[in-house]
C-alpha cells in the first residue's frame, strides 16, 4: 500500500473538460489529463482495502458492483502513485485487453463501489487506468508481442466488436490463427460507429488494431457472413467459429404516424455521422444532418445522449430528450446503499451542453409518445406526447408506467431519433448458423456455457447475454476464448481474472 493516509490527504480530483460552448465547435475527445505527477497523488488515495469491492463484479439487486473484468485495481493503483508505470500496464493487461477503450468509455463500476465512496469520493480509477495505458503507449510498453509459436488451428471470429476483438486477443495470444469478419468498412463494431468521436476517437481504435494485426490476427472488413460468405464455407475452413455480432436489432416505437420521413434509429444517427466524419469531415454530406432543425430524442441512456451531443454539433435549433421513467434522485437514498450502483440522476456531457446552449435540461421526465404527426409531404412535422405516472398493476403486482388522462401535448419537430435499446441477435446470422435461441431472441447456451447447439459454433458478447456494457462484452470475449482453447487443446491456460 502506497499510501496508508493518501485518501485523507489527497483529494480527488479528476481531468478538466472543455467549457461546453467550446467542445461543441468539434468532434474530438475534449478532456486534458493530469500531470504525471498529480495522477500519481491519485493512485495514493487507494485504501487498498481487506475487501476490494472495486474489483469484485458481483451482481447485487441486480446490478454489477465493481469490475466485471475483475481489474486488479489495488495494485496498480499502488503502482501509479509510487510512479512503476510498466508494472502498473502488466498488471492492468492482466484482467483487461482494452483499457485504452474502457478508461474511456466505461461507466467506472469500479469507483461506484470504491470504499472511499461510502463517506466520501471515490478513488479516480478510470483516470489512472487511463494514464497507464496511455503511457504504455508512449514508452512503448503496448507493443506488439506476437505468439512464440502456433498451434495450426484456425478460429473464426464474427464481428469485430469488444467481444470479438477480446476473444481473438487471447486466442491469439494462445497461438491459434484468428480471423475477425466485419460487416462494416471499419474494425471496431459499435466501438466504431456506436460511440461518438467525443468519448472515443477513432484513431485510438486504430491504434490497437495495428498492434493486433502486428501479432498475426487477420481482419477481413466489407463481409457479412450469413449472406456475403456463407456459413457453411466458414464451418469447413474453420476449426472453430465465434459468433460475437452483437445485439443489433434496435427497438422501435410502434405508433400512428410511424412512417414519416424525418425518424431514425439512434444507430443509424451516429453512424452516418462517424463515417462521414472519417471520410471527409463532413464535407462529403452523406450523414442524416440535424442542422437547424427541431430534434427529439426517444431514450434517456447513453445513446440518446450522444445524440443529444451530436445533434448540437450539427447545429440543432432545438434538442428534447424524452424519458419513460420518472427522474432518479441526485444522491443515494436509504433504499439504493453502498455499495449497490448508485441509481441516482446523471447529467452527461451532451446535456451539460444542451443547458449551456439552451439554457435548460433537454430531458422530459415520464413521458412517451402516441403519435407522429406528418405534414402533406408526409414528413414529419410533430410529436404528440403523453405524460406517465407509476401504477401498481393489480393482476401481476407490478408497477407499470401508465398514462395520465387529459395530459396530452403537441411538440414540433423536424426529426425524431429513436434511441430505446437494441433487441436480440439478428435473425439472417443465426439462421445462417442455425442456432437456436432463447425467449429474447439471444444465442442459447447453457448456463455459464457459451457452446451452441451446433458443433464448433460458440457466441459471445450482447448476442449471448443482450445489450450490455464494454466491460461485460470483454469479459465474455475471455470467457468464451477459454471455452474454444480447451475444446481444441483439452486443456488450457488462458485466464479471465
Amino acid at each position: 500500500m502506497g499510501k496508508p493516509t493518501g485518501f485523507m490527504e489527497y483529494k480527488r480530483e479528476i481531468s478538466k473538460a472543455e467549457k461546453p460552448k467550446v467542445r461543441i465547435k468539434h468532434f474530438n475527445e475534449f478532456h486534458v489529463s493530469l500531470p504525471e505527477e498529480k495522477q500519481q497523488l491519485q493512485g495514493g488515495r487507494c485504501m487498498e482495502c481487506g475487501v476490494p469491492f472495486c474489483q469484485a463484479g458481483t451482481m447485487i439487486m441486480g446490478m454489477a458492483s465493481g469490475c466485471p473484468l475483475h481489474n486488479l485495481v489495488p495494485e496498480w493503483n499502488d503502482l501509479v502513485y509510487r510512479g512503476n508505470w510498466e508494472e502498473a500496464f502488466n498488471r492492468l493487461k492482466k484482467t483487461n485487453n482494452f483499457p485504452e477503450f474502457t478508461s474511456r468509455v466505461c461507466p467506472a463500476l469500479c469507483e461506484a463501489a470504491c470504499t472511499c465512496s461510502l463517506n466520501g469520493e471515490a478513488v479516480a480509477t478510470k483516470e489512472n487506468e487511463y494514464a497507464i495505458i496511455e503511457n504504455a503507449y508512449e514508452k512503448g510498453y503496448a507493443k506488439a508481442n506476437p505468439p512464440k509459436a502456433r498451434t495450426g488451428k484456425k478460429i473464426a471470429v464474427i464481428g469485430s466488436g469488444p467481444a470479438g476483438l477480446a476473444t481473438a486477443d487471447q486466442l491469439n495470444k494462445r497461438g491459434h490463427s484468428v480471423t475477425v469478419y466485419e460487416r462494416e468498412d471499419r474494425v471496431g463494431g459499435l466501438l466504431m460507429y456506436g460511440i461518438p468521436n467525443m468519448k472515443l476517437e477513432k484513431h485510438i481504435i486504430d491504434r490497437k488494431i495495428d498492434v493486433m494485426q502486428e501479432e498475426g490476427v487477420k481482419f477481413v472488413t466489407g463481409v457479412e457472413v450469413g449472406t456475403d460468405l456463407k456459413a457453411s464455407k466458414i464451418l469447413k475452413e474453420y476449426d472453430r467459429v465465434v459468433l460475437a455480432c452483437g445485439s443489433a436489432n434496435p427497438r422501435d416505437i410502434n405508433v400512428p404516424g410511424r412512417d414519416a420521413k424525418g425518424i431514425y434509429f439512434a444507430v443509424d444517427f451516429l453512424k452516418s455521422t462517424t463515417k462521414s466524419l472519417l471520410n471527409s469531415n463532413l464535407a462529403d454530406n452523406k450523414y442524416i444532418s440535424a442542422k437547424g432543425k427541431k430534434v427529439i430524442i426517444i431514450g434517456g441512456g447513453d445513446t440518446g445522449n450522444d445524440c443529444v451531443g451530436t445533434s448540437i454539433r450539427h447545429g440543432a435549433a432545438s434538442v428534447i430528450q424524452l424519458e419513460m421513467m420518472p427522474k432518479l434522485p441526485d444522491k443515494r437514498t436509504d433504499l439504493n446503499p453502498w455499495p449497490e450502483w448508485p441509481r441516482v440522476c446523471k447529467t452527461d456531457y451532451g446535456q451539460e451542453e444542451a443547458i449551456e446552449v439552451f439554457g435548460k435540461d433537454p430531458r422530459m421526465y415520464q413521458t412517451t409518445v402516441k403519435e407522429f404527426v406528418k405534414d402533406k409531404n408526409g414528413a414529419l412535422s410533430a410529436v404528440k406526447i403523453v405524460k406517465l405516472e407509476s401504477k401498481i398493476d393489480e393482476a401481476t403486482g407490478r408497477m407499470n408506467m401508465v398514462e395520465i388522462a387529459g395530459s396530452e401535448m403537441t411538440l414540433e419537430a423536424d426529426i425524431v431519433l429513436i434511441a430505446a435499446g437494441f433487441l436480440g441477435a439478428q435473425k439472417y446470422v443465426t439462421d445462417a448458423f442455425g442456432v437456436e435461441l432463447d425467449e429474447r431472441t439471444n444465442v442459447k447456451t447453457e448456463q455459464g456455457r457459451y457452446k451452441t447447439n451446433i458443433e464448433n459454433v460458440f457466441v459471445a458478447g450482447d448476442m449471448h447475454r443482450g445489450q450490455s456494457l464494454i466491460v461485460w462484452a470483454i469479459r465474455e470475449g475471455r470467457e468464451v476464448a477459454k471455452e474454444v482453447d480447451f475444446s481444441l487443446m483439452g486443456y488450457t491456460n488462458l485466464s479471465v481474472q
